[in-house]
């Protein structure tokens, strides 16, 4: 199975950006979400009509052997890894093109393979 010209420079481009990821370390993977809650002060404002919430806070939420975990973080924190789930979200497309690659690959070559046993 060869690696036509046109996508052996794809695959370079890829894997650059996947080592320049890679040596960053700044990648992590879930959601970041911006929360408002209510206390349970039944006199507090946050229960009056209209409540005035406490927040924002800052969660991150993310899956580990299937069950959702969260934590939350501080502003500065929330900013930062904004960037590091940006960078997790960027290497998941690049495989996934990586293999999109790796298909047609083998359906050319099942392709080519097939029209030799038929000629």
């Amino acid at each position: 199975m060869q690696l036509q010209p046109d996508h052996r420079d794809e695959a370079r481009q890829i894997a650059n950006e996947l080592a320049r990821l890679a040596r960053s370390a700044d990648i992590l993977p879930g959601t970041i979400t911006q929360r408002h809650t209510r206390c349970g002060k039944p006199s507090c404002a946050c229960h009056h009509d209209p409540p005035r919430l406490h927040g924002p806070y800052w969660h991150w939420t993310r899956k580990i052997k299937n069950k959702t975990v969260g934590r939350y973080l501080t502003q500065p924190q929330a900013n930062e890894s904004q960037r590091w789930i940006a960078n997790d979200r960027r290497i998941r497309e690049l495989l996934v093109r990586l293999e999109q690659i790796g298909i047609q690959r083998l359906e050319a070559d099942q392709h080519h393979t097939q029209k030799k046993t038929t000629a």
